[in-house]
C-alpha cells in the first residue's frame, strides 16, 4: 500500500486541530483517519487527538484477524467511531475546559479491492481515478442541508458565513450517528481523505488535476502539492490531507509529518 500523510497549520490559525493517522496490520488491512477538532481554549486539538487514539486502538485491536468480510469491517468502523465519541463526550461532559468539544471524522479500512468508509462531519472521502473524481462522503453541515432543500446553490454554498457550521460531529452528544459505505476500488485508484482546510481552498477540478497528473510522481508529492495549492489560496484553515493507493509491483511507502 502507498500512503502520504500531510498536514499543515496553515495561514491563519494558531493551533493545528487537525490529527491524521495511517497504519497497516499484518493481515494486509491498511487503516486510515482525518480529525479536524473543534471546540474553544485548545479543546478541538484534545478532541481530535482522543478519535485518533480511540479509533486506532479499537481497529488495532479488532481488525486483525486473518479474514474480514465487508459485513465485519462496516461494523468494526461503526464500533471504532463510535467508542471515540463515549470517550469525547464522557471528558466533555467531566470537565468544564472541555465542554462541548468534537470532531469530525472521515476514516477508511482498505483490504485487497474494497475499501469501507465511515464518516461523521464534514471532511471528506474521494476516490480519484484517471478520470474522474468522485466525492464519497457527505457534508453533515448546514448549509448542505440547506442545498438538498434547494435554499441554497451549491456556489451560494462555498461562500456562505455559517458553511463551518456541523449539524453532527463526534464528542458532542451521547450517542451519534455515522455514515458507513464500502466502495470497489482497483489498484490504480487513489483514496483522498481530507479536512476542510483543502475542499474549502481547492476545487475538485484542482485536485484530480494533481493526484491524477504526471507532474508529481509519488504521493507524497501530490500530497505537498495539495497542502501548497491550499496555503497559496489563503490557508484559512489547518490542512490535512492523507492519500491511499494500492498499486500492484510498487514498493510500499508510508510517510507522515
Amino acid at each position: 500500500m502507498l500512503t502520504a500523510n500531510r498536514s499543515n497549520i496553515g495561514r491563519v490559525r494558531h493551533l493545528n486541530e487537525d490529527q491524521s493517522w495511517v497504519g497497516q496490520l499484518e493481515n494486509g488491512v491498511t487503516l486510515a483517519i482525518v480529525a479536524d477538532g473543534m471546540g474553544g481554549h485548545q479543546a478541538g486539538d484534545v478532541a481530535s487527538l482522543m478519535a485518533v487514539n480511540a479509533f486506532r486502538s479499537a481497529l488495532e485491536r479488532n481488525a486483525a484477524k486473518p479474514e474480514l468480510s465487508e459485513q465485519e469491517g462496516k461494523m468494526l468502523i461503526r464500533q471504532a467511531i463510535s467508542e471515540a465519541n463515549e470517550t469525547i463526550y464522557a471528558m466533555a461532559s467531566g470537565d468544564d475546559r472541555y465542554h462541548n468539544m468534537g470532531t469530525t471524522i472521515v476514516a477508511a479500512l482498505l483490504h485487497a479491492n474494497n475499501a469501507i468508509i465511515g464518516h461523521v462531519g464534514d471532511s471528506r472521502a474521494y476516490k480519484v481515478t484517471k478520470d474522474s473524481i468522485d466525492l464519497l462522503t457527505m457534508d453533515h453541515s448546514l448549509v448542505n442541508e440547506l442545498v438538498k432543500s434547494g435554499q441554497l446553490t451549491e456556489e451560494e454554498a462555498a461562500h456562505h458565513p455559517r458553511r463551518n457550521v456541523l449539524t453532527r460531529a463526534v464528542g458532542t452528544d451521547p450517542n451519534v450517528e455515522i455514515d458507513v459505505q464500502a466502495v470497489l476500488w482497483s489498484p490504480e485508484d487513489v483514496l483522498l481523505l481530507c479536512s476542510d482546510g483543502l475542499t474549502n481552498m481547492v476545487s475538485e477540478q484542482e485536485m484530480h488535476a494533481v493526484i491524477a497528473g504526471a507532474e508529481d510522481p509519488t504521493l507524497e508529492s501530490k500530497a505537498d502539492h495539495l497542502i501548497q495549492l491550499a496555503l497559496e489560496a489563503g490557508g484559512d484553515d489547518n490542512i490535512t490531507v492523507v492519500l491511499l493507493q494500492e498499486q500492484a509491483g510498487m514498493k510500499r511507502e508510508e510517510s507522515e509529518i
